[in-house]
């Protein structure tokens, strides 16, 4: 049996660069644990040291790139050079981009009757670490009296809310025309729940994204 290596967060993410590429052309049900280690070039057991299952493999990627994405919000964020609306604006603008990766949409191969659920839980969790982000970005927006809501927690539920129907349009393929009103309606939804000026938030829909939920 194949001895761990010294530093194993190292061999952790060998295994999960190894392992998201063949779930995206093969697909998750289709991927098997021999596969991956083939890719890795290792001996079969090496995986069993640090997951006990294709499963655990796939949670530790979506766990992956939840953090990578928290770091790269409140890296932007947190600066007084950007005004609160710029920051929602960028909030959503990050979620976006991150949703799409290398001409396909994250995790599309989850979007099935027999994995949905794992899709369903990115989004659960997606949920849970943006939320401090939005109202914590709301807050500071009524602090310095750009935003003029009653209840800042109410509306980062209605936000988060918009976005996830916006992110459900791209998976399930909307057509070009229905995505471009879908998102209009947004910002024009998210500038009311904020006391916004109509056209003070802008959602741009890159054509890349478009594509890949084409």
């Amino acid at each position: 049996m194949a001895r761990p290596p010294q530093d194993p967060q190292l061999r952790i993410t060998e295994i999960l660069n190894a392992a998201e590429p063949l779930f995206y052309s093969k697909g998750y049900q289709e991927t098997s644990i021999s596969d991956i280690v083939t890719n890795m070039g290792v001996a079969h057991g090496t995986i069993y040291y640090y997951f006990k299952s294709k499963e655990e493999i796939l949670e530790a990627l979506i766990e992956r790139y939840l953090l990578t994405f928290v770091s790269e919000v409140k890296t932007q964020i947190r600066t007084d050079n950007i005004t609160p609306p710029c920051k929602i604006q960028l909030i959503i603008q990050i979620i976006l981009k991150s949703i799409y990766r290398d001409r396909k949409l994250l995790f599309e191969f989850l979007y099935n009757d027999r994995t949905i659920h794992f899709l369903d839980k990115l989004a659960r969790q997606g949920k849970q670490v943006t939320h401090p982000l939005f109202l914590e970005t709301i807050e500071e927006g009524m602090q310095k009296k750009y935003f003029q809501t009653v209840h800042p927690q109410a509306a980062v539920n209605i936000i988060q809310a918009i976005m996830e129907s916006l992110i459900k349009a791209l998976y399930e393929k909307s057509s070009k025309e229905l995505l471009v009103h879908q998102f209009k309606l947004a910002e024009e939804l998210i500038e009311h729940v904020l006391g916004l000026k109509q056209g003070t938030i802008t959602i741009v829909i890159k054509k890349n994204i478009i594509n890949a939920s084409q």
